[in-house]
């Protein structure tokens, strides 16, 4: 039986940053549907992975093939429209828009047509499908009634569900999610976990960084590990947990 291409897969991604060395050789794969963990230590080199995927920063050396396509090295609106969206560690909202507006801005971005055009009578159709777009993902993260708000008004929490509604917006294949249960308190937790779970029963594939891991045990099927840039580990949840190198850099031991 042939194996399944997967749907993304990188293979020896190397960031260098003058004589640090952020990534190192780091390669794996994410199948369609699968919703992968990511985790580390502070400084293990998370985010930069992030960020080579989504061509926010060019590799040193190394290849990201999506969907059978090489993508290191184009910008970061080319690889949105591919259908790789992602959020950030550090909420990217624009505060004096309103909620609708920001979402938006997510729809607006996956349309081949060029800005002005979607606001002209040309673009008229498509400027309705981007509004209804935009609404349909404001009342799947819940914030269809702050639709007019502007996003400063919003709590951290749901400025987090707005950033990821902004994401969905753009219509991913594969949604990328940097640390979304930062800052929030159990019960909105919670509530993300079941939010994740659901996007992935969609069918949405899926790759979480995230500080949790009770959250992460909980939703990821398979746990990839980054130890001072480099993989340590890539494994079913529940083996990851147990392995003693993943327990020494990162996890911990249950004695004091």
């Amino acid at each position: 039986m042939v194996e399944a291409a997967p749907m993304l897969q990188v293979v020896e991604l190397t960031r260098r940053f003058g004589g640090l060395t952020a990534v190192d050789r780091v390669s794996t794969r994410v199948d369609r549907g699968e919703l992968v963990g990511l985790i580390g230590p502070n400084g293990a080199g998370k985010t930069t992975l992030f960020n080579l995927i989504s061509g926010v920063t060019p590799p040193s050396s190394g290849s990201v093939v999506f969907e059978g396509r090489p993508i290191a090295g184009l910008k970061p609106f080319e690889i949105a429209r591919l259908g790789i969206g992602r959020t950030f560690q550090n909420l990217r909202i624009f505060p004096n828009m309103t909620v609708f507006d920001n979402v938006s801005v997510g729809a607006i971005g996956r349309s081949r047509n060029q800005l002005l055009d979607v606001f002209s009578g040309a673009g008229r159709e498509a400027a309705r499908k981007i509004s209804a777009d935009s609404m349909q993902m404001l009342a799947k993260v819940g914030l269809a009634e702050q639709a007019d708000e502007l996003a400063a008004n919003l709590s951290y929490g749901r400025r987090k569900m707005l950033e990821i509604a902004r994401a969905l917006a753009g219509r991913p294949k594969l949604l990328i999610l940097d640390e979304p249960a930062a800052g929030l308190n159990d019960t909105e937790t919670r509530e993300l976990a079941s939010f994740i779970t659901r996007l992935r029963d969609e069918g949405l594939t899926i790759v979480l960084v995230e500080h949790d891991m009770s959250l992460v045990m909980r939703v990821c099927t398979r746990v990839v590990v980054l130890a001072s840039g480099r993989k340590i580990a890539d494994a079913p949840a529940t083996d990851v947990q147990r392995d003693p190198a993943v327990i020494d850099a990162y996890l911990g031991t249950s004695e004091e």
